[in-house]
């Protein structure tokens, strides 16, 4: 019935036969559905002949989402995400905004189809490569099933897969790459979509930690990646002139800069986080307009890959 007030409230009068065949269901139906919702007095009516139908009477509308206009306006954004495509949910999304702009009072429509035309949302960075394949689709499909996932899955430092039997909590959309968040052996683990070669269901129920949520799991698992133990801190300046694009190209590595007290505006100071000392090797990138200053082994090590470079192309 409110799939047939939802369709009535965007024509002035459709025929038995369409309503009938756009909700797959027999005239007959949508007859008793319409004197149910004249019962519940909406002022709905059908009219016989050539040009008759089924309508509302001029005038009536009626509110069913109960959003407001800045709720209405939110739902609309979520078209530009991107995330529904990589599930295969474009249909799905299209279709329910359809039915949800139906249902929005007159004046709260105007905000909502110029927030879908005003704000697009890239989740890419600029100038990324190509993503690798990943099918969601089986991942989607994995999750839902609530039985363990067996999963063929090729980690970056081994060409050949590896073969785990995951518990999954859900997918995660990470800055564009997706992640399989489980637990393999009781244990919270992060698996990378594009890295997946198969998944399978197994008979097996699946066994998830009592009280453990998808969100919960997940904030734990970014904690540990972005708070890794043993990682080193690295205190660099940077030419004031190249600080934003020495900013974007570390991106959350680098803490607030703070302005070299010695010789304002020329150098700011930046300090970094890396996992590992080799890190500090990302800033010979920048050339002469960035400067290891600390720890004394940062240093050192940035100077002995100076001179492997020199070295390299001393002929030239």
């Amino acid at each position: 019935m409110l799939s047939i007030l939802l369709l009535l409230q965007t024509r002035d009068r459709v025929r038995a036969t369409e309503l009938a065949h756009r909700l797959e269901v027999s005239p007959r139906t949508i007859y008793r559905d319409v004197e149910s919702l004249s019962t519940a007095g909406v002022p709905v009516y059908a009219e016989r002949g050539r040009h008759g139908g089924i309508a509302l009477l001029p005038g009536f509308r009626t509110d069913v989402t109960g959003l407001t206009a800045d709720e209405a306006a939110a739902l609309f954004v979520l078209a530009a995400q991107g995330a529904h495509t990589a599930l295969g949910l474009d249909g799905a999304l299209g279709s329910a905004l359809r039915k949800v702009m139906a249902a929005l009072p007159a004046a709260h429509r105007p905000a909502a189809e110029q927030m879908s035309r005003r704000v697009l949302i890239d989740p890419d960075r600029w100038m990324a490569d190509p993503r690798p394949h990943a099918d969601l689709q089986s991942l989607h499909a994995a999750v839902f099933a609530d039985c363990r996932v067996r999963l063929r899955y090729r980690h970056s430092d081994t060409p050949a897969p590896r073969t785990y039997t995951v518990d999954p909590y859900g997918l995660v959309a990470k800055a564009g790459v997706w992640y399989l968040v489980a637990d393999h052996r009781g244990a919270p683990r992060l698996f990378r979509a594009e890295r997946v070669a198969a998944a399978h269901l197994t008979d097996t129920p699946v066994r998830r930690r009592d009280g453990a949520e998808l969100a919960q799991v997940w904030e734990g698992l970014r904690h540990q990646v972005e708070h890794r133990p043993g990682e080193v801190r690295v205190r660099a300046r940077v030419r004031t002139r190249r600080l934003d694009m020495f900013l974007r190209i570390v991106g959350g590595r680098a803490a607030a800069p703070q302005q070299t007290p010695e010789t304002p505006g020329e150098w700011t100071e930046v300090d970094l986080t890396y996992p590992a000392l080799g890190g500090v090797n990302q800033l010979l990138q920048f050339g002469a307009d960035a400067e290891v200053l600390a720890p004394p082994e940062a240093v050192a090590l940035a100077a002995r890959s100076v001179r492997a470079l020199a070295a390299l192309y001393a002929d030239a």
